[in-house]
């Protein structure tokens, strides 16, 4: 039930009847038109941009619309008021009776309340984290696998079929990488000294994958040249990096639908057929890139490549997909994965990549355009750093891991509610400061408990009207009895929360539900501390009714705050100690 909607339709009824009577001109173009909460409260309860878009087409001053608008809409029983602002804009107030029935609808939707079907099933796949798999998950990994899960969440809250998915980069020389150095491990494991020369991967995590390479082959490996164990101890090294990653993850509290390998993507064809559907779109020649813009590199050369047509997309260059060596570029399997996704059925793709893959953005937008026929759109989200503080100084690296602060290390130290929260109180596209000390602080400005707080305090009040003997019983509230200014701002705020879903749905911004979850703890502290000096708005009053109708509220709020916090996956706490 979205309020804002419904009365974005009182508003095209009206502009039906100003049309049939001939105030308006017919046909005109609706689309931009809005119903949304107004920048100041003092103005109203919503605010409408309908006569500013209808103006210039209609021939006529906004005023002059807006005032017949106006006249329409003050019919209405469930508007208060209807008043002309500005040049044209029509500010709305309701009446008591539509924000006491938005009580009502909450409770009866209960978990359900602000669900929206705007995905309308649509098959989206998110692909996020996909680390190498060298090593334990590092803290840059954390933000993006906490915004890609509530991305999830919100658009499944929202009506989309999706698929979370994990590219494993098991196809690039970094697992050969893995391979030697877990060598040197399973060296260590038989009781020799490892040499963990520059280049390899020095963390202590990799102990375990030389014991357990020990516990497979004993030490038949040892004399054997490197050709003979490279790929299976590749393969092995791996498999328990995977599996580490997925514990890792286990732990954030994020389960993916599926594991995609790019390895599999060589030797079975698949990145042929995917550049053979480029080329047989004339998008596939051989030629010569320009050199690069700026300083040119002094081993820069023309050499002759296979390219991709991708400015024909929307890119700044042609990109590279085979090497003049013959062999292929990083993008090439990039595209030949991306395809699959096409071809597995998918309506939507939104990859979620780190800061430093922005050079890739356009690049992979024009593979899937060109691809997909222009049909599936690709939306990247770029996740900034995020910059550890702990005591009032940088936090030191782990060393488990060897050169980075692991993801392990931070649920340890935050716990995994408080770390995906905080991981949301910023835009994915800004750098965000993770104090240790500040966000496990029990204070307003610590976002998190903050929230988490208002959903103890509603609680709270649950159990002190059971004591007092109050039954809750929907069907005799009467939430008339909600009447406050105060009472029906929260509920106002309650009434946002359909709207909000949708709007950070259709952007891909998950971090719109933290802020507002903190706005309506705001809101709820507010009218819970006001309670303190203003008798009558106790949630607990001597005359049951009025308790009952304080007691519809306060759950009513409960729902919305765990609604919000099921989307960003953390466990709303019951009471606070």
């Amino acid at each position: 039930m979205n309020l804002f909607e419904e009365f974005r339709a009182a508003v095209l009824a009206a502009l039906d009847t100003l049309e049939a009577e001939g105030t308006l001109p017919a046909g005109l173009d609706r689309g931009n038109i809005a119903v949304e909460p107004p920048r100041d409260p003092a103005h109203g309860d919503m605010a409408t941009n309908a006569a500013m878009v209808l103006a210039k087409p209609a021939g006529k001053a906004p005023r002059v619309i807006a005032d017949a608008l106006a006249a329409r809409l003050a019919a209405d029983p469930r508007i208060a008021s209807a008043e002309v602002a500005g040049p044209g804009f029509l500010n709305l107030r309701l009446a008591p009776a539509v924000w006491q029935a938005q009580i009502a609808a909450i409770l009866r939707a209960d978990g359900d309340y602000g669900r929206s079907a705007i995905g309308q099933g649509r098959k989206v796949n998110v692909e996020f984290v996909s680390a190498n798999p060298t090593g334990p998950m590092h803290v840059g990994h954390v933000r993006g696998a906490v915004v890609g899960d509530a991305l999830s969440n919100l658009l499944a809250f929202a009506g989309w079929d999706v698929t979370r998915e994990y590219y494993i980069n098991d196809g690039g020389a970094q697992v050969d990488v893995l391979a030697r150095s877990a060598f040197e491990r399973y060296r260590e494991a038989n009781g020799l000294s490892p040499e963990i020369r520059e280049g390899l991967y020095p963390g202590d995590y990799l102990i375990p994958v030389g014991e357990a390479l020990k516990a497979k082959y004993g030490a038949s490996l040892l004399d054997k040249p490197e050709q003979d164990w490279l790929a299976d101890v590749r393969e092995f090294a791996t498999d328990m990096m995977m599996q580490m990653i997925r514990e890792d993850l286990a732990a954030l509290g994020v389960a993916m639908d599926v594991y995609s390998s790019e390895k599999s993507l060589y030797g079975t064809g698949k990145i042929e057929a995917a550049l053979a559907e480029l080329r047989d779109k004339g998008l596939i020649y051989e030629g010569v890139l320009e050199p690069p813009k700026g300083k040119t590199p002094e081993d820069w050369e023309p050499r002759e490549q296979t390219l991709f047509r991708s400015t024909l997309h929307g890119d700044d260059v042609d990109r590279p997909v085979m090497k003049s060596d013959g062999s292929w570029t990083y993008f090439a399997p990039d595209i030949a994965y991306h395809y699959d996704k096409v071809k597995r059925g998918f309506d939507e793709l939104i990859d979620i990549f780190g800061a430093d893959h922005g050079g890739y953005v356009k690049r992979m937008k024009a593979a899937v355009s060109a691809l997909s026929g222009g049909k599936v759109p690709l939306d990247i989200k770029l996740i900034q750093l995020v910059k550890l503080w702990k005591n009032g100084e940088p936090f030191k690296m782990s060393k488990r891991a060897g050169t980075f602060v692991t993801l392990r290390d931070v649920v340890e130290l935050a716990g995994a509610d408080v770390t995906r929260f905080i991981m949301l109180t910023r835009k994915n596209d800004v750098a965000l400061d993770f104090d240790f000390d500040k966000v496990l602080e029990q204070s307003k400005d610590n976002p998190v408990f903050y929230v988490q707080y208002a959903n103890a305090r509603v609680n709270s009040v649950l159990r002190k009207a059971a004591e007092a003997g109050v039954a809750v019983d929907d069907a005799a509230v009467d939430l008339s009895l909600i009447a406050h200014p105060a009472e029906l701002a929260l509920v106002g705020k309650l009434a946002e929360w359909p709207r909000l879903v949708e709007i950070a749905a259709r952007a891909n911004e998950p971090h719109r539900v933290a802020f507002y979850l903190y706005e309506l703890a705001s809101d709820f502290h507010g009218l819970w501390n006001r309670g303190n000096d203003e008798l009558s708005l106790r949630f607990v009053q001597e005359d049951p009714a009025q308790t009952q109708a304080k007691i519809a509220l306060v759950r009513a709020t409960g729902v919305v705050i765990r609604a919000g916090l099921a989307i960003l996956g953390v466990k709303p706490v019951e009471e606070m100690r």
